[in-house]
């Protein structure tokens, strides 16, 4: 079973979204909350809403499931729409600057809620009769 969240246009770019990526992939949720938090990049705060929005998917997808088994398969940061400025220089000239933005993206998985198989009925143990030959 595997839910995912995705935050998309947001303000930091991929490169630096990748470096908190890194600490969390593989790991399990319970691990990585406390990581965000402990995290002092800015993007960490954003990423730990990803991760509650992750989590909260897989909840509604398969209804009662323990969020404790669940681990981050794939958490990854694409590039984004670079917003475009110029910066005033001198001479009349202008330089450009790129502010880059990166799409999270975050995979969780976990096993599905076994259920406990009933306790077979009488009928149930019964063999079905052998076809009988022509």
């Amino acid at each position: 079973m595997e839910a995912k969240a995705v935050a998309k246009y947001v303000r930091v770019t991929p490169r630096k979204a990748d470096q908190v990526l890194q600490l969390i992939r593989g790991k399990r949720v319970d691990q990585v909350t406390e990581i965000l938090d402990f995290t002092p990049k800015h993007v960490a705060k954003v990423i730990g809403k990803v991760l509650k929005s992750a989590v909260a998917n897989a909840v509604a997808m398969e209804g009662k499931i323990n969020v404790e088994h669940l681990r981050v398969k794939a958490a990854t940061a694409g590039a984004g729409p670079s917003l475009k400025r110029f910066l005033p220089r001198a001479q009349g000239r202008a330089t450009p600057i790129i502010k880059r933005t990166s799409h999270i993206t975050i995979i969780v998985e976990g096993e599905a809620p076994v259920e406990e198989p009933t306790a077979p009925t009488r009928r149930s143990r019964r063999r079905a009769p052998a076809a009988k030959e022509a």
